[in-house]
């Protein structure tokens, strides 16, 4: 039996755990959702913990309240309620994508994408994942996850079963993104319908491609004086051709690392700005 699924190996083997318990929670076979493929997945990914804690808002009150330049009089919104203004602030902050995984015709995991619109103003044309920021009547990263597939590309949150949600990524502009993971057990069920206004192309392509030296280039770049790597895919559809790279690269990276249990075939040199934002801000 393999133990929390520890191997991916052993979905290829055909083998499927019974229900267990983890930190006093059950999670049940899923005997009639999706394919087996998908179940063992589910199963693996439902007991993901990210590396390293997150803080959550109510420990940002005195980081924000303390960011004010000495002898500088403090915002009333922060003297009157601290904690509610925090609050505010991790959600102006704070934002969701939707990492959803189908199986493919031959078995393999793909996860779908987006090209962005040419209209938009900030990035244009790049690879991305469905979602953006949290807003006010979204309970959490999940409902803005969900949300934000079904506004920019029609997925039905109905379909889709989230499984994890992964550690923060941290973007140049120091937006806190919150990689939501969702399998979707009917891909003939998911008939994308693109918000023109902000997605011009909806594809997939195979997660373990990701962890290949195929079709991967890195490049260095620098930021605030610290170096780092860049990373860059390359992938070809009947759709077009299609250039993955920097933030989204970085999240397909890690989540296929997660997934199938297996660092990157491909030597990393350098930090990416994801590492190198955990080392410069000390967490391990």
């Amino acid at each position: 039996m393999c133990d929390g699924f520890a191997n991916f190996s052993c979905l290829m083997a055909g083998i499927v755990p019974s229900p267990f318990m983890d930190g006093g929670e059950i999670y049940l076979s899923l005997e009639n959702w999706g394919s087996q493929t998908l179940r063992v997945l589910a199963k693996q990914l439902q007991v993901y913990k990210p590396p390293f804690v997150v803080e959550e808002p109510g420990n940002e009150a005195d980081v924000i309240c303390n960011s004010v330049s000495p002898g500088m009089e403090k915002p009333a919104a922060i003297k009157d309620d601290p904690f509610s203004y925090s609050v505010k602030c991790c959600r102006e902050r704070r934002a969701a994508v939707l990492v959803c995984l189908f199986e493919g015709d031959e078995g393999e995991l793909r996860v779908i994408l987006t090209k962005r619109s040419m209209k938009l103003s900030s990035h244009p044309g790049e690879v991305a994942f469905p979602g953006g920021k949290m807003e006010e009547g979204d309970a959490d990263d999940t409902a803005t996850a969900l949300r934000e597939a079904m506004e920019e590309i029609g997925l039905d949150p109905n379909l889709v079963q989230v499984v994890a949600n992964l550690e923060p990524f941290i973007s140049q502009h120091q937006l806190r993104v919150v990689p939501v993971v969702g399998l979707l057990s009917r891909i003939e069920d998911f008939k994308p319908v693109p918000n023109t206004d902000e997605v011009d192309a909806v594809f997939d392509v195979p997660l373990e491609m990701f962890l290949k030296e195929e079709n991967h280039r890195c490049e260095e770049r620098e930021w605030m004086g610290w170096k780092y790597a860049l990373h860059l895919f390359d992938f070809e559809s009947e759709q077009g051709i299609f250039l993955i790279w920097g933030f989204t690269a970085n999240i397909l990276i890690r989540t296929a690392s997660i997934v199938y249990q297996r660092i990157p075939s491909f030597s990393e040199h350098l930090p990416n700005f994801q590492q190198l934002q955990r080392a410069l801000n000390n967490v391990p």
